[in-house]
């Protein structure tokens, strides 16, 4: 369904954020893309949503492909037309306008009234707290329920693909689980999902394929369960190493460069 292939970006003419990156999510796959902060996932996903003129970024080499047509630098309005549809880290939703007015304005890309209320109707079946709250100004609901808001939004279009970056960040443990629940039943519902996070342990859990960056480059990918199951994975993003050993942040180690990918 999507792929990316030996993606780089820069940055103002000056700055390689992305150096050869590769992936893919398949149709019906939870893919999960993990990495620290500053590894490249968020420019990853600009790249993919057409997002990077925003920030004065270019993809310099290499081609973004969804179901077969070439939409590296395409206008953002026609990426989602053509079924790609995102949350941005941070919610972004419309805090002056109410519940009902964001998810409206999700679909607007989506000409097709019938369609749109299809779409309405599931966005109130997945979350059901929002049902009963339409008329409410968005800025004044919870974290939790904003980022309900926000991935409701998305699913207005009815997109092939939905991409969420970052939606347990600054979520309290019991809502991350529900957050987590949710992507499970938006994929049973055939949405393909691409997942950024740095919640690995959420992230891999659910995932039929994984990911991890560092600086702008796939080093390692897998079944998330072997992922899950290594010991660096575990050390860097779970914070587990051996009983009674003691390390410091700036002490945990690099993962050894897998190239993967031709130049």
């Amino acid at each position: 369904m999507l792929e990316v292939a030996n993606l780089e970006v820069v940055y103002n003419d000056v700055v390689l954020v992305l150096r050869g990156l590769s992936i893919e999510v398949r149709d019906g796959q939870i893919v999960a893309l993990l990495g620290a902060n500053g590894a490249g996932k968020t420019t990853a996903l600009r790249a993919i949503t057409g997002l990077l003129d925003v920030h004065e970024g270019d993809i310099t080499k290499g081609t973004v492909t969804f179901d077969g047509d070439r939409i590296d630098n395409k206008d953002p309005s026609k990426i989602v037309r053509s079924g790609i549809t995102q949350v941005l880290e941070g919610r972004r939703i419309f805090v002056e306008m109410s519940v009902d007015d964001n998810l409206r304005a999700g679909g607007y890309t989506n000409r097709n009234r019938t369609s749109v209320q299809e779409s309405y109707d599931r966005v109130m079946e997945l979350f059901p707290v929002l049902a009963g709250r339409t008329k409410d100004t968005a800025g004044y609901l919870s974290g939790g329920e904003q980022q309900m808001l926000a991935i409701g939004r998305a699913l207005m279009p009815n997109p092939k693909l939905l991409i969420l970056d970052e939606p347990s960040l600054g979520l309290a443990p019991m809502l991350v689980q529900q957050i987590r629940d949710i992507i499970v039943d938006i994929n049973s519902q055939g949405t393909s999902v691409l997942l950024i996070e740095q919640n690995a342990s959420m992230a891999l859990s659910i995932a039929d394929y994984g990911y991890i960056m560092e600086v702008g480059k796939v080093v390692m990918d897998g079944d998330p369960r072997k992922l899950l199951d290594d010991e660096d994975v575990q050390e860097f993003y779970l914070g587990l190493h051996a009983e009674g050993e003691k390390k410091s942040f700036r002490e945990v180690k690099h993962y050894k460069r897998r190239k993967r990918w031709l130049s």
